[in-house]
């Protein structure tokens, strides 16, 4: 079945979710609409939509023009069997000892690594990019210079790619949470599939807003994969709901963006214990003293 996209970026949150709602409703009406930030420190907003018909462009315009957006850019994608792409186009991916996966790669799981299973359909979380594979490789060699976190949380979980590493190399419950209620039913179904059930725990929070995870806290090691906004806005909760001497493992962060999280967390008790970068992205380690 062929679709069509149509996208367009402008410089106010207000005015782009504004936007968003308007598109739910013109005709041919979108089957999907969509609002994100750009992740290049611009503070700008994308705003999609997807069609099964060609949309009015004449429409898009005007409505471009009455909110402050670029042109809408129209295109039409070609009917593409996508979750076999993936599967072409994912390889592996090998984070220190964590060794991430396909169904389709189960037999390329060498020995001594600890594997995770994420599917192509799950894609998005599969540690092919930088921040989880950042995160991946920070938690492989904690644990490798002798840490043992007794209680861990995953805080925007995503797939529960995190989570489930802590919980594939230490005992514990593991709880994951995320304010996406499709994530969260993504993350329970790859826990499933990893055979890790009454190991991790998947909540739907808005950060640490859930009575599970205030029931667990302090925690001795914190992951929050997501952005610098949300990161900066959490820094007080986390340094509440971290342990002394605990961790937070941050990343979602472009290089330029880093300076300005480790100041945020250092105001709230924390001192840098890593950085590292892989391709675009930034992955900061640090203690609670």
């Amino acid at each position: 079945m062929t679709t069509f996209t149509a996208f367009t970026t402008l410089g106010d949150r207000d005015q782009a979710e504004a936007l968003s709602e308007i598109l739910e409703n013109i005709d041919p009406t979108p089957y999907g609409v969509g609002v994100f930030e750009i992740e290049d420190g611009s503070d700008r907003w994308e705003v999609g939509s997807y069609f099964l018909e060609r949309p009015d462009e004449t429409q898009l315009a005007i409505l471009a023009m009455a909110y402050g957006a670029e042109p809408f850019a129209v295109s039409e994608l070609p009917d593409i069997d996508w979750v076999s792409h993936v599967r072409r186009e994912l390889a592996p991916v090998i984070a220190g000892r964590f060794f991430v996966h396909g169904s389709h790669d189960a037999d390329k799981v060498t020995q001594g690594s600890i594997p995770l299973l994420i599917d192509a359909a799950m894609a998005f979380g599969t540690g092919h990019h930088g921040t989880t594979l950042g995160c991946l490789t920070a938690l492989d060699r904690m644990e490798a210079a002798g840490l043992q976190a007794k209680k861990v949380a995953d805080i925007g979980c995503g797939t529960a790619v995190l989570a489930m590493a802590a919980a594939k190399i230490w005992p514990e419950e593991v709880i994951a949470s995320d304010i996406d209620p499709i994530a969260v039913d993504t993350a329970r179904a790859n826990v499933a599939a990893n055979d890790l059930g009454g190991r991790v725990r998947c909540v739907e929070a808005a950060g640490f807003d859930a009575p599970e995870l205030a029931a667990g806290a302090p925690y001795d090691l914190i992951f929050a994969n997501i952005l610098k906004g949300p990161l900066l806005m959490l820094a007080p909760e986390m340094s509440q709901n971290t342990s002394q001497n605990g961790h937070v493992i941050l990343s979602g962060i472009l290089h330029e963006q880093a300076d300005e999280v480790i100041s945020a967390y250092e105001s709230v008790g924390y001192c840098l214990a890593s950085r590292d970068e892989h391709g675009d992205w930034t992955t900061l380690v640090l203690q609670r003293s």
